[in-house]
């Protein structure tokens, strides 16, 4: 059976994070479709504007549908050239905008890039700040300063500690450690001695062995860290470890970052540091 394929554009007068990340939340709800996105950023002219609606028309002639198009442009001249293409608009700005206008009695601002713009100094500092943090205490780095930390991510080699907490600093300002498990801990299960003052502030992250073992053959093929035989002794150790000492943990086999890190949050009591 053939997918349909539909073009989707997503449109902003600034960076276009928020219509691509709204947009994509939504489209993850259908399933059979063969999807092509367009990123158009920065579109704040009407030459762009007339470029982009040629691009629109085409991807219907292209596709034999019409496409899909996210926008968050606030400069009505702009928007009224993309409403000429043959596409569906679905504006966030309109969807929302007037019924909170309605509820505070206010107009809104109509400027682009607040949400993702340095009007909020503090909040962009702190973010700097725990992206910093991470960096300097990334896979085991600094651990005399790991009392800092708000939270210590614990884990055999390749379990995901490192992008969750850059995840972590850039999305929550959490000041986010990590200390790899290394085949040196094994042969007692005990804590690492550099762990044992920072015990409250750990949470582990475990996978399957057979997902251990395909992340690791990626990265050093058919060598005996990447054998599953190897995997599967490290997982029971770690899992072992984590039980014994009462370390919170998680399988992270079949989660995304972003729910690895929520959870985290939600199961830390943690609190996101940014909101700016």
């Amino acid at each position: 059976m053939n997918r349909q394929k539909r073009t989707v554009f997503y449109l902003s007068d600034r960076t276009g994070i928020t219509a691509e990340t709204l947009g994509h939340s939504l489209l993850t709800q259908f399933d059979s479709i063969e999807w092509e996105f367009i990123n158009v950023p920065f579109l704040d002219n009407i030459d762009k504007a007339r470029t982009v609606l040629k691009q629109i028309n085409h991807a219907t002639e292209c596709d034999g549908h019409r496409p899909l198009v996210f926008s968050t442009l606030l400069n009505p001249e702009i928007l009224e050239i993309i409403k000429q293409a043959d596409c569906r608009i679905f504006d966030f700005f309109e969807t929302f905008i007037r019924s909170i206008e309605e509820e505070l009695h206010q107009p809104f601002a109509r400027m682009a890039g607040r949400s993702h713009g340095l009007q909020h100094h503090l909040a962009y500092f702190k973010r700097i700040a725990a992206i910093n943090y991470v960096l300097a205490h990334d896979d085991g780095i600094n651990p005399k300063n790991f009392a800092e930390a708000d939270i210590v991510l614990i884990g055999v080699s390749r379990s995901g500690k490192t992008p969750t907490c850059l995840y972590l600093g850039l999305q929550y300002g959490i000041a986010a450690a990590n200390y790899p498990l290394t085949q040196d801990d094994m042969p007692t299960i005990q804590l690492p001695q550099v762990l044992e003052s920072v015990k409250s502030k750990l949470f582990g992250l475990t996978l399957t062995p057979a997902q251990l073992h395909f992340i690791r053959q990626e990265r050093h093929p058919n060598s005996q860290y990447a054998c599953l035989t190897q995997c599967q002794h490290e997982i029971r150790w770690q899992e072992s470890l984590f039980r014994l000492f009462n370390i919170p943990y998680l399988d992270t086999t079949h989660i995304s970052i972003e729910e690895i890190s929520a959870i985290i949050l939600d199961r830390c009591g943690l609190k996101r540091q940014l909101y700016g």
